[in-house]
């Protein structure tokens, strides 16, 4: 890959601030510096999944609107000063006094607060996780306002999920996040801030989650069928139907079985051959057979790609409601069916 700089060793002039932020830490040092220093404060903060907000762990600045604010109520005093103007004085003093009030009401807005974050459900490797976090607290006073967002580690403004907490109550907000891949992840650390009222002033927090959650393989869009059974075990079967697939699973004839139970191809076979035998088809002796998911004979193109086929091979054969097994390196997992089944299976999928 070329090196963003250019052949005198300085950087592009055209660069904006978003592709600097994304430049490696020897060529943006105070973004690696802010990443590294964002690491060393959650890796301070204790992981919970409730946590309670008190003034410890709830921040306050002023926003832009409230810098802005700042060097306007500046330059209204100077002015006053100036000119000797009362009015003026009533005006800066008015402005200062309902920022200093909408700071303790925007800081309160937040503060007392109780966050508690539910078990994440596991998804696919190609859907988003969903996170539910429940807002509640014990005041008589509503808390309008207050979003909800990952911490976005890239220096982007992070969307937020928005909601208000009625009074004495509770409100639950939605955050999707977006997981790096298969496997178990961490799920990386949740902040709330407000505005509210004025929205001179930024009162926030993160939040250090203790949560993990599992991440299955994507499906394969279009899989190929499923593979064919094998005969279990001490059951025998001649070598020609294991080689094609293809396992007897009958009996003889009789007397009010179904038609539709009658194998019309082996009674074609005895009558060509001048018997005049019929068979049906046993349902305890197809059971014999056992549909085994195999890593080494499923096919595709690398490790992700075989174990998105046997993904796609374990919902099919669940939706399907037969018994299936799973061969992976180093681990089988026997044949079965259900949920736990289902799940059982995707998550040695997604840790193989």
């Amino acid at each position: 890959m070329a090196s963003p700089r250019s052949a005198s060793g300085a950087l592009p002039s055209g660069l904006s601030a978003a592709a600097r932020r994304g430049l490696p830490g020897w060529v943006n040092p105070l973004g690696a510096l802010r990443r590294r220093a964002q690491v060393w404060f959650h890796e301070r903060l204790p992981a919970s999944d409730t946590v309670t907000l008190t003034q410890r762990n709830v921040y306050i600045l002023p926003s832009r609107a409230g810098w802005m604010l700042a060097l306007t109520l500046l330059i209204l005093l100077v002015a006053s000063i100036n000119y000797q103007l009362n009015l003026g004085y009533l005006l800066t003093f008015l402005l200062a006094g309902a920022a200093v009030v909408g700071m303790h009401v925007c800081h309160g807005n937040l503060r007392g607060l109780t966050l508690h974050l539910d078990p994440p459900a596991a998804v696919h490797a190609d859907a988003a996780v969903r996170l539910d976090v429940r807002l509640s607290h014990t005041r008589r006073r509503e808390r309008p306002a207050i979003g909800l967002a990952v911490w976005p580690r890239d220096g982007q403004p992070p969307a937020l999920a928005w909601t208000d907490v009625p009074p004495q109550g509770d409100a639950t907000v939605q955050v999707t996040w977006q997981a790096p891949g298969r496997g178990r992840h961490a799920v990386p650390a949740l902040m709330a801030q407000t505005l509210y009222p004025l929205g001179t002033f930024r009162v926030w927090t993160v939040w250090r989650v203790a949560s993990e959650v599992l991440v299955y393989p994507a499906a394969e869009a279009t899989p190929p069928a499923l593979p064919p059974g094998e005969p279990q075990p001490g059951t025998g079967g001649s070598a020609r139907a294991q080689a094609s697939g293809e396992f007897d699973g009958v009996r003889p004839y009789r007397r009010g079985d179904p038609l539709k139970a009658v194998v019309w191809k082996k009674a074609a076979q005895a009558f060509a051959g001048g018997r005049d035998d019929l068979v049906s088809r046993d349902a305890q002796s197809s059971q014999r057979q056992q549909l085994w998911l195999d890593h080494q004979r499923c096919g595709g193109a690398g490790l992700e790609g075989r174990l998105s086929r046997l993904t796609a091979w374990v919902l099919m054969a669940d939706r399907l409601g037969v018994d299936y097994g799973l061969r992976l390196p180093g681990r089988e997992i026997a044949p079965d069916q259900g949920p736990a089944h289902k799940a059982r299976c995707l998550e040695a999928l997604a840790l193989c």
